[in-house]
């Protein structure tokens, strides 16, 4: 997939560090099993072991450079129907604030359109206004529906008709 500025494709195991750095960027409000835990896990071997597991998310690639920035994709849905997935996106830091999650995110959409999807959803954090803005440049509505109670703040449902 291609859009103006980037080329969305089929993640690489070599590229697992990018992915890792990931890791070790996030917010320190993201809940522990999704940052580096005081062992230095996942390692880069850890997590080039789990880039096949996850066939619907694709590697951000800027076509300028070949510079992979970071991941965009659909996740089969663990907490929605089936045929909903959830769109999942990151970006390194230094990615940040060029609209590319946006741009990544319209490719991604039109994608699952051709797909035959009919929604998608994504849980956001409350406290991650970036990626609320992300979503809601998409299209994406809050449905009001809330996950509260966590240490880590309420996480918020979001859907999107196609």
């Amino acid at each position: 997939m291609e859009t103006d500025r980037l080329v969305l494709r089929p993640r690489r195991a070599e590229e697992a560090a990018v992915y890792r750095r990931l890791w070790t960027e996030r917010d320190p409000r993201v809940p522990p099993h999704r940052r580096i835990d005081a062992e230095g896990r996942p390692s880069v071997a850890d997590v080039a072991a789990r880039l096949g597991g996850e066939p619907g998310i694709l590697a951000v690639e800027l076509k300028s450079t070949g510079e992979v920035i970071g991941y965009c994709g659909l996740l089969a849905g663990d907490d929605g129907p089936d045929d909903e997935p959830e769109l999942a996106y990151e970006l390194l830091r230094a990615a940040h604030g060029h609209g590319y999650a946006t741009e990544a995110g319209r490719a991604v959409l039109a994608w699952a359109d051709e797909q035959g999807h009919r929604r998608l959803w994504a849980h956001v954090w409350d406290w991650n206004t970036a990626s609320r803005r992300v979503l809601a440049k998409l299209g994406f509505r809050e449905t009001g529906e809330v996950e509260r109670g966590t240490a880590h703040g309420d996480n918020v449902l979001t859907v999107r008709d196609l």
